[in-house]
């Protein structure tokens, strides 16, 4: 696996990449219709290259393909974190999430973590301050801020 920076040609499939894992990961800890209201299917490829390209974006490829990517602005808020459906548990979000947290100097990185990432949030040595709740096309869900002082 290497990690690398984000390029805009990476996007469409980062994109389909968000929609399996919400779509399967997720769905552990979320319904079918909060899953529908996260991942919808159709992003706005413009916005997600715009957004990334702004911040400090990193994707990790294996055998060429994208298992994963994160990204992280400069006030240290880490704004994605997405491992492939079929790549979980293989040390990639760990060291994805260890060079976002060196991308900028500053006190604390601070993230909205899914139910299903808080636990890998906690072991990273993120501690939660406060459970948050969201509302996409009319449906709630729920996530936890969290924050890492460095």
């Amino acid at each position: 696996m290497i990690i690398r920076p984000y390029v805009s040609s990476d996007c469409s499939q980062m994109a389909q990449l968000f929609y399996d894992t919400v779509h399967t990961i997720n769905r552990k800890d979320y319904t079918k219709e909060q899953c529908n209201a996260w991942a919808t299917g159709q992003i706005d490829l413009a916005a997600w290259d715009n957004s990334f390209l702004a911040h400090h974006t990193l994707v990790a490829v294996e055998d060429d393909k994208i298992v994963g990517f994160g990204d992280i602005d400069s006030t240290g808020y880490l704004d994605r974190l997405y491992i492939h459906k079929d790549y979980q548990k293989r040390g990639i979000a760990s060291a994805l999430c260890q060079q976002l947290e060196q991308a900028f100097s500053v006190p604390k990185i601070s993230v909205y973590a899914s139910i299903t990432a808080r636990p890998f949030f906690e072991k990273m040595g993120y501690i939660t301050q406060y459970q948050n709740q969201v509302e996409r096309n009319g449906v709630r869900l729920y996530n936890y801020f969290m924050e890492k002082t460095l």
